[in-house]
């Protein structure tokens, strides 16, 4: 099952507290518990014991208990009215009918909670003569009750059964009603019988052919009002408000510590004792008029509260047990309401002087206040306003005279206003009117179940606001398009405005600028890009200038190359404007121009007289001695020796070096004047390729190499140079062969890809450092990589310029890692050049700077 449930023995007693017989003197009821119990089976009432639903028809019984249960609450008062009598002669002979009158219902109260015992046996007695087991509750959430045999040998006499049981127990326990239910058991046909009623109830266990009970008291209604009765008692200790319960005589009976604490006596039994009371005499005797009267007497009265007079709500209600009050201090609420009301009226004064129209809507939607602005936005009559119209009606005068927006559905819109009585959370809208006012409306819920309306008439500020952002934007969009780099600064010498330029040129972040930082500010983040010159400084003194403020000019060189020119323009608001443009291209070339102008006289004149004096000075000769070396060689002289001839061969290749270093001077010196011109023509890629390696065979063999040749089929022709291109490839071969290592590879590859021609040559030397990668390309360069490497570092410039020429262009990088390149092997080390002629390009006839 669900739920927890309790069993119990066939034998096992009643449960709850058993009352006994009252003494005659009624003085045995004194001790706390019982005072707490009679005080809150007191403030429960006869309405909440006899009118409950469990208490109903077919429970007489729990009935005729909790009744019996009155006597001995006179009891109890009419013990402490004893001691009253006591102090008045006068009231001696009325006070002892009364004693002897108490004494008799003690009788009666004893005699009756005898009979209410029995009855409770008799009852349990009729419940188990029908049936061997029964079950029961008088809570929802009290826990099951089970008599007439134990948990286990009912559920292993129900067997299967046992799940009808559960079904049945938990409907009873869930909501009122009657479960009447055949099962059958291992023993034969059982029948479930139960009812609930008030969260109370009892399920029946018994056989199908025994006769169907009456309605029975499957719980003590004495029990449960006991259990009621020291549960409110229990909650009424722990209140904080005083409450007490008295005899009809007037005695109190019981007190709790509250109460004890008001009157200041050390504890609820001392109070009680020494007869202390919370309220004069004024108020008791009103209190017992009016209880006389209706039964029940509430009032707020002044009393003394621990030493302070406060305020209190006395309720005191009078019956057969005597009188039972509460008293709830209500001093702080009391003061916080007349402190709001103060603060109220206080701001009701304050709205009064806004320019914002106020007006607050109470919970019946009725106007509440409004202040003098809202009757100027709408112009609604004082008079109509002080009769605390409806919301609707205002909207409706106001609907007439055109003071709201405009509606498709007018209903609609009003319903959705009143939405705002129900809402949380405060509402924003906005009021188009037809004469084009702007309003924005506020509307917050109040705590008391209203509304409060906040009209800002919002037009004039929208047009002011629209004209000025536009002026803004169109400044913005201005500055941003300039050329110029634009800031400027307030008269406090802070940022105000600057354009992208200026950001672009200083290389500011925007972010930092949005703090609108001071000019010293700026200047320090500008600092790495200007130095330590004194062009800030003097824009600082022409922003923060106090007298007399001038136009000023200024031009400055930064660290990096690049130069400005600045210029402040002092603002009629006090502010400056600082500008500054790049002209570092414009000095650029004027400095260039002056210098090129100068250098190409000189270049000029150097030119031809270097041309000259090579042509003639050192051709000449060295075709003269290259003359008779090969006459020597070939024996018109005479008859060689074998040294002779070797020494005939070294000075024929000096010759040679010496005639292609003389040639590679005057093709460069050619170029530098501009006087080169490309002989173009069709070059048949794939004859072009095996020329050249052709050429180069010898000096492959003798470096102990393999030359491989990697050609494309759709190489093709194109338009170029043949011989500079020859020229080209043969020193790119030659600087392979001379870094090659022996036994090496040297390849020589062509193809066309992308629009181009590519030529490669790729060696398997050390490769190119890093450091020379820069310089690699330079005049007299030289470099030794190799045994075999020589020159005077001219091949590689001569590359670069005709390769230039064709409008092409050529990159020398490690084998392993370029790219672009034709693959003509897998190579781990060495060196890759690339020249690449673009097809469709316009070939370039004037000389390479």
């Amino acid at each position: 099952m669900a739920e927890r449930i309790r069993m119990s023995g066939a034998r096992r007693p009643a449960r709850g507290r058993r009352l006994a017989p009252a003494p005659a003197t009624g003085r045995a009821n004194r001790c706390v518990g019982t005072r707490a119990a009679l005080f809150g089976s007191a403030l429960l009432g006869s309405t909440a014991l006899a009118g409950s639903p469990a208490f109903a028809s077919g429970w007489t019984v729990a009935v005729g208990a909790a009744e019996a249960l009155w006597p001995v609450i006179a009891l109890s008062a009419c013990a402490v009215a004893g001691l009253i009598a006591l102090r008045s002669r006068s009231v001696a002979a009325a006070l002892s009918a009364r004693m002897d009158k108490a004494e008799a219902e003690a009788r009666d109260a004893a005699a009756a909670a005898a009979r209410a015992r029995a009855e409770a046996h008799a009852a349990r007695t009729l419940l188990a003569a029908g049936a061997p087991a029964f079950m029961a509750w008088t809570g929802r959430t009290l826990p099951v009750d089970v008599h007439g045999t134990t948990p286990e040998g009912l559920r292993a006499g129900l067997g299967p059964a046992t799940t009808a049981l559960d079904t049945a127990l938990e409907q009873l326990r869930r909501e009122d009603g009657i479960v009447s239910v055949a099962v059958e058991t291992p023993a034969g046909p059982v029948r479930l019988e139960g009812r609930s009623l008030g969260g109370a109830g009892v399920l029946l266990v018994r056989p199908a052919d025994a006769p169907d009970p009456a309605a029975q008291a499957a719980t003590t209604g004495f029990a449960e009002a006991e259990r009621m009765a020291h549960g409110l008692a229990a909650a009424l200790d722990a209140a904080a408000a005083p409450a007490w319960l008295r005899r009809p005589d007037g005695d109190l009976i019981y007190v709790n510590p509250a109460f004890a604490a008001a009157v200041g006596a050390p504890s609820a039994e001392e109070a009680r004792t020494a007869g202390l009371d919370l309220l004069d005499a004024r108020i008791r005797s009103a209190a017992l008029t009016a209880e006389g009267t209706a039964g029940t007497f509430r009032q707020r009265v002044k009393a003394v509260a621990s030493g302070q007079r406060r305020q209190m709500d006395v309720v005191e209600v009078a019956g057969p047990f005597g009188t039972a009050g509460i008293a709830i201090d209500v001093t702080a609420e009391d003061a916080a309401k007349a402190e709001t009301a103060r603060t109220v009226a206080a701001h009701q004064r304050t709205l009064d002087q806004l320019t914002t129209a106020v007006a607050i809507f109470g919970a019946d939607e009725r106007l509440v206040f409004h202040n003098a602005a809202y009757e100027r936005l709408f112009d609604l009559a004082p008079g109509f306003l002080d009769q605390r119209p409806p919301e609707s009606e205002i909207l409706e005068d106001l609907r007439r005279r055109r003071k709201v927006p405009e509606q498709a559905d007018f209903r609609a819109w009003r319903a959705q206003l009143r939405e705002a009585y129900r809402a949380i959370e405060p509402v924003n809208d906005w009021w188009h009117l037809p004469g084009g006012q702007m309003l924005r409306v506020v509307i917050t819920p109040n705590a008391e179940g209203g509304i409060t309306y906040l009209f800002d008439d919002l037009s004039e500020h929208l047009a002011l606001e629209s004209r000025y952002n536009s002026l803004i934007r169109i400044q913005g969009e201005t500055l941003d398009g300039l050329a110029e780099a634009v800031a400027v600064f307030g008269a406090d010498g802070r940022l105000n405005l600057y354009n992208e330029a200026f950001l672009a040129l200083w290389s500011l972040d925007a972010q930092a600028m949005g703090d609108k930082p001071h000019v010293d500010a700026v200047a320090a983040m500008c600092r790495p890009l200007y130095g330590e010159t004194a062009a800030f400084s003097r824009i600082r003194q022409a922003v923060t200038a106090i007298g007399p403020r001038e136009a000023m000019t200024l031009r400055f060189e930064r660290p990096d190359g690049r130069v400005l020119d600045g210029a402040t323009q002092p603002l009629p608001d006090g502010g400056t404007m600082v500008t500054f443009r790049d002209v570092t291209d414009s000095v650029k070339v004027e400095r260039a121009l002056t210098e090129r102008a100068e250098a190409l006289e000189a270049a000029d004149k150097l030119k031809n007289a270097f041309v000259g004096h090579v042509s003639y000075h050192l051709r000449t000769p060295l075709n003269t001695l290259m003359g008779y070396a090969d006459m020597l060689r070939e024996g018109l002289a005479g008859p060689l020796n074998d040294r002779q001839r070797d020494y005939l061969d070294h000075m024929h290749q000096s010759s040679d070096l010496l005639r292609a270093l003389i040639d590679d001077i005057l093709d460069l010196a050619t170029i530098d004047a501009g006087a080169m011109e490309l002989d173009l023509a069709e070059v048949d890629v794939r004859e072009l390729v095996l020329a050249v390696a052709e050429a180069v065979r010898d000096s492959v063999e003798e470096a102990r190499l393999v030359l491989a040749v990697n050609i494309d089929p759709a190489a093709g022709t194109f338009v170029a140079d043949a011989r500079r291109l020859r020229q080209i490839l043969f020193n790119l071969l030659s600087n392979a062969i001379a870094v090659s290592p022996e036994g090496g590879t040297v390849a020589l590859g062509a193809a066309r890809r992308d629009g181009a021609l590519v030529f490669t040559v790729r060696d398997e030397g050390p490769g190119v450092p890093a450091e020379v990668r820069e310089t690699l390309f330079d005049r007299f360069e030289s470099r030794s990589a190799g045994p075999r490497h020589r020159g005077v570092g001219l091949g590689l410039a001569i590359v670069r310029s005709f390769v230039s020429l064709h409008g092409g262009s050529v990159t020398v990088g490690p084998a392993s890692s370029a790219r672009g390149a034709l693959a003509t092997g897998t190579l781990a080390v060495g060196t890759i050049a690339t020249c690449i002629f673009p097809l469709d390009n316009e070939r370039r006839r004037e000389a390479a700077e």
